[in-house]
């Protein structure tokens, strides 16, 4: 096993995708630890990874945020959130925030979410005399909302991993989504006291009922998606194929979907999980091998011996997911490390439902953070800030996140509540 991160690097100076380097590496370390001969079980222990009903949620869920995010679905939910608190000092900041909660029921992902945000709240932010580096401060820091509140791509990802039920991730999700995002808004309102944001005037303001009203369809997705799994209507992957109709109905009554974005969405959709199921296929290529060589029992071992005991682990566990999300993208870190990681975790009294809240909310943090933070990249992209500065501004927003992380990984019953509530702790 200690072969494979030296013919990792070798692979990836060679400019390799990323991919590929995980997946030629575990096999070349195959041949060189001398296990040539298991070679020949590879392939089925790599269909078994993939062949996990729970996986075909995610390129449905996928396949729902792009028509949702080319069907004018945006715009009407900031009018929503203008609506509901844009009177408020700092309104555009609560409101940068509240959309990306909307947001989140729709895409589920926080790069989309960065992305379109980026492109419509910072150009309107910065007309009413934000700051250009503030406005996009807190729209990477938002976006991360998105992972967290069902529907959620990576706790899918996470579910069919660790055969944790899919429905008690999700449901498990919406209270910490929603105490990250009043800590943001929290954070906000002190900001808008300290630099004297403005507010929109009544007259500015959309009317709340009519502003509602058309906001329905976008915001029947989460609740069809939610509802139809905690009444037992749908399955997670039901749910989803439902999710795609819907989306195309929305994108249909908001800017009438046209052909070329519905065919972009499909080619999107097709590229975005192509890449994850490679990227699926390669690490348990790495997680056979590490099954052979009895890491994760090594693992375990080492901890009983250093006296961590499950505080400890956890906190050591918290410690290196934090830092592979500065790093490394997140389906390749949860497929590279969760296998390893998390069951010595369990093994240590962990639930598992919790654990893939904490181990998902840790990578998100990642994704606002440097050096290679996905969101901030984006932000940076989009709105032409220094990506360097912008990494310092937003220290604050991550030390939000970073208390927020420790709340739930200290009271475990956030995230437990509502799966306990609904009877659904345990299955698959």
């Amino acid at each position: 096993m200690p072969l494979v991160p030296i013919i990792a690097l070798l692979l990836l100076g060679s400019g390799l995708a990323i991919a590929y380097v995980i997946g030629g590496g575990a096999v070349l370390a195959f041949l060189a630890a001398d296990k040539g001969r298991y070679l020949a079980i590879l392939p089925q222990q790599i269909f078994s990874k993939i062949d996990v009903f729970a996986l075909m949620a995610m390129p449905l869920f996928i396949l729902a945020g792009e028509f949702m995010n080319r069907g004018g679905v945006t715009k009407a939910l900031i009018n929503l959130s203008i609506a509901l608190v844009g009177r408020l000092r700092g309104g555009l900041g609560h409101v940068n925030v509240l959309t990306s909660v909307f947001f989140a029921g729709i895409s589920g992902s926080a790069i989309a979410d960065a992305a379109a945000l980026s492109n419509t709240l910072v150009p309107a932010m910065r007309e009413r005399g934000y700051s250009l580096s503030y406005a996009s401060v807190i729209t990477a820091a938002s976006s991360i909302i998105g992972p967290i509140v069902p529907p959620s791509i990576i706790l899918i990802f996470y579910g069919a991993i660790m055969g944790t039920s899919v429905t008690s991730l999700f449901l498990a999700g919406i209270i910490p989504g929603l105490i990250l995002a009043a800590s943001l808004i929290a954070l906000n309102a002190f900001y808008a006291w300290k630099e004297d944001h403005p507010r929109i005037s009544a007259e500015e303001a959309p009317a709340l009922a009519p502003t509602l009203l058309r906001s329905l369809p976008a915001l029947c997705l989460p609740i069809i998606i939610i509802g139809g799994i905690v009444f037992g209507w749908m399955t997670p992957t039901e749910a989803a194929a439902v999710a795609v109709f819907t989306a195309l109905a929305a994108g249909w009554f908001y800017d009438g979907l046209k052909r070329d974005a519905i065919l972009e969405g499909l080619r999107r959709t097709a590229m975005l999980s192509g890449s994850i199921f490679i990227i699926i296929c390669a690490v348990s290529a790495l997680g056979y091998l590490g099954a052979l060589e009895r890491i994760p029992e090594a693992i375990s071992s080492a901890v009983d011996a250093l006296g961590l005991g499950p505080a400890g682990y956890m906190l050591v566990l918290n410690v290196i997911f934090l830092i592979a999300g500065m790093v490394l993208d997140i389906p390749v870190a949860l497929a590279l490390l969760v296998p390893l990681l998390a069951p010595v975790a369990l093994a240590h009294g962990a639930d598992p439902v919790h654990l893939g809240i904490i181990l998902c909310f840790n990578l998100c943090i990642g994704l606002v953070s440097p050096p290679l933070g996905g969101c901030l990249l984006v932000v940076s992209t989009v709105t032409g800030v220094n990506y360097w500065r912008l990494a310092r501004a937003i220290l604050p927003f991550v030390l939000v996140q970073v208390g927020v992380l420790i709340l739930l990984v200290q009271v475990p019953e956030i995230s437990l509540f509502l799966p306990r509530a609904f009877g659904f702790m345990g299955g698959g």
